[in-house]
């Protein structure tokens, strides 16, 4: 335990006790400032829920200010999956002391990661012994797809969202995961965001609210359609 690192960040709670918690990971270069600002956007939809957004542990390594889950200077596979790899243990410890605290179990914790955080959530989530209840990530990738069936520990839906004129992590690399994660077992729904570069757009950004609340609160949602696990689109 002592190896662990520690990490924290910016809150929004719950007025009354949470019956739910979104933990946002944030991207290369950014904070846990950077996603926190979804929350009140977020809150509005889902009643009783707790958001929390973690920095990552470490200053970045490409950028003169900002945080990294791990290094992205040398983009071998091998070495970003040691990367990931090495703080998944740390967030792992993140996420079940938040969950501890709260009295909640996984089914009740969604993840939402961009670009990095996104590598970081997937890794991570479907490794967790127990499903989280949806994983959402923008404009992401899956790291070392070719290698997930041999660690996959549970199948939460997941749904990818990926501007098709991203600059920054190829477009292609919503796919790659999509195909990745069906092939073993895990429910996931992409969508495609035509003209958005690398970031959040408000379709996206519906989406998103869409799943959690479909997965966290799942009997407001009757005569809705889904948005994760579910569904592929453009």
């Amino acid at each position: 335990m002592s190896d662990l690192m520690q990490l924290e960040g910016p809150r929004h709670e719950s007025s009354g006790k949470a019956r739910a918690l979104v933990v946002f990971l944030h991207g290369l270069g950014a904070d846990g400032n950077d996603l926190i600002s979804l929350a009140p956007l977020l809150a509005p939809l889902l009643p009783d829920t707790a958001f929390v957004s973690p920095h990552a542990p470490f200053p970045c390594d490409m950028a003169p200010m900002g945080r990294q889950w791990f290094s992205l200077q040398d983009r071998d596979p091998e070495v970003l999956r040691e990367g990931v790899a090495g703080v998944t243990p740390s967030l792992n410890a993140f996420l079940d002391a938040e969950l501890e605290k709260r009295g909640l179990s996984d089914d009740r914790l969604a993840l939402v990661g961009f670009s990095q955080g996104t590598m970081t959530a997937l890794h991570t989530a479907l490794r967790r012994p127990r499903a989280c209840a949806v994983v959402v990530g923008f404009s992401g990738a899956l790291l070392t797809p070719e290698i997930l069936g041999e660690e996959i520990a549970s199948r939460p839906p997941v749904l990818l969202v990926h501007g098709d004129a991203d600059p920054v992590v190829p477009f292609e690399a919503m796919a790659i995961a999509e195909e990745a994660m069906s092939l073993n077992g895990v429910p996931v729904a992409a969508y495609a965001r035509p003209g958005l570069g690398h970031g959040i757009d408000q379709e996206g950004l519906q989406l998103c609210a869409v799943a959690l609340v479909q997965h966290l609160f799942p009997e407001t949602m009757a005569g809705a359609g889904d948005a994760a696990g579910t569904k592929s689109g453009s």
